[in-house]
């Protein structure tokens, strides 16, 4: 009889269920956050196993990664999709693992994609050089407010960046410790644009880009690292059905529900990958800059609605077009985009 295995894992231990055909207890531990022994525990079970379900959680990696080395059939849960031990009104780690296994045994447990292991590193420091552009930012956001406050000049950071210190320590009114708190900034700025350049170097030497997408830089507003961070965030294309479940799986879309033409309520807004929705967004600022076209379509779109509804707007259409881009391996056209 087969059986089917939920793996409830925390910060220092694992607490493993195996339910048979008929949801029967096989064996129950809690285990501790060591790979050797897990293994160990889960081999005179090996030939039986059906398949063992891991939660998404903060620190699956090892786990995961551990299992599918060692041969073991490894889904990955998906915590946003399961409404966990309904009914009940005590639920623990042997309630959770439990509900894991039987939703294998059941073949209804909400997965999540498993990224290959030798790609995710890359992907990962990625999303660290984001982390970084984003503390950069609130850097530049931090002196400009500084300047603003003590010179009643609305300096933008381009303009910041070609002034000297003399000509910053003016516009403060020549106080040291304003002009410290300045200098501070601009030390920060300076580290922070050196460590996402060393990322970044690093990423274009490490990672090779397939023939389509490759293309997703005839994108305006898509260079060649948003186009990595692109193609590692999606990985496999054809696991997306269609445009419209890219396009949701990059948060492009609209979470709300309508019934007869009204708002009944919304969705999950966290569902998806944030990363790509960062990234589309941010192709979106840059095409509007950099695209004759799609400036036009962008001016049209805000003078109807909010600047920030039109670049989502924008955005939606981008992620489709790239998915047709990535799967298809055609170039950007932007009369089908726009019309």
């Amino acid at each position: 009889m087969r059986l089917y295995g939920g793996l409830d894992l925390h910060g220092d231990n694992v607490f493993c269920s195996l339910l048979n055909e008929k949801y029967e207890i096989v064996y129950e531990r809690r285990l501790p956050n060591d790979l050797p022994t897990i293994m160990q525990a889960l081999e005179p079970f090996r030939e039986r196993l059906g398949g063992l379900a891991v939660e998404s959680t903060f620190n699956w990696y090892w786990l995961g990664y551990g299992l599918l080395r060692n041969g073991f059939t490894t889904l990955l849960a998906n915590p946003a999709r399961m409404q966990e031990n309904i009914g009940l009104k005590s639920a623990n780690d042997k309630t959770d693992s439990r509900f894991l296994a039987k939703q294998v045994a059941m073949g209804v447990l909400p997965q999540g994609y498993i990224y290959p292991e030798e790609q995710r590193p890359a992907r990962d420091l990625l999303r660290r050089r984001l982390s970084l552009v984003h503390a950069r930012t609130g850097e530049w956001l931090r002196l400009e407010s500084l300047v603003a406050r003590h010179s009643g000049k609305d300096l933008g950071m381009h303009a910041l960046q070609g002034i000297t210190d003399d000509e910053l320590k003016a516009l403060l009114g020549n106080n040291e410790l304003v002009m410290a708190m300045a200098r501070t900034s601009r030390e920060h700025i300076d580290f922070l644009a050196g460590k996402i350049k060393e990322i970044e170097q690093m990423v274009e030497s490490l990672v090779k880009l397939n023939d389509n997408y490759k293309k997703l830089i005839t994108v305006p507003g898509i260079g060649r690292i948003l186009a990595m961070t692109i193609t590692l965030e999606t990985g496999p294309i054809a696991r997306f059905a269609g445009p419209g479940n890219y396009s949701s799986y990059c948060r492009a879309v609209k979470t709300e529900h309508t019934s007869n033409g009204k708002k009944k309520g919304e969705g999950n807004s966290k569902n998806g990958n944030r990363y790509l929705a960062w990234a589309y967004v941010e192709a979106a600022n840059f095409a509007v800059r950099h695209s004759p076209e799609l400036r036009a379509w962008f001016q049209r779109k805000a003078a109807k609605t909010k600047r920030v509804v039109a670049i989502k707007a924008l955005a939606n259409k981008l992620s489709k077009a790239c998915f047709f881009i990535m799967r298809d391996g055609v170039n950007f056209d932007v009369k089908k985009l726009i019309g």
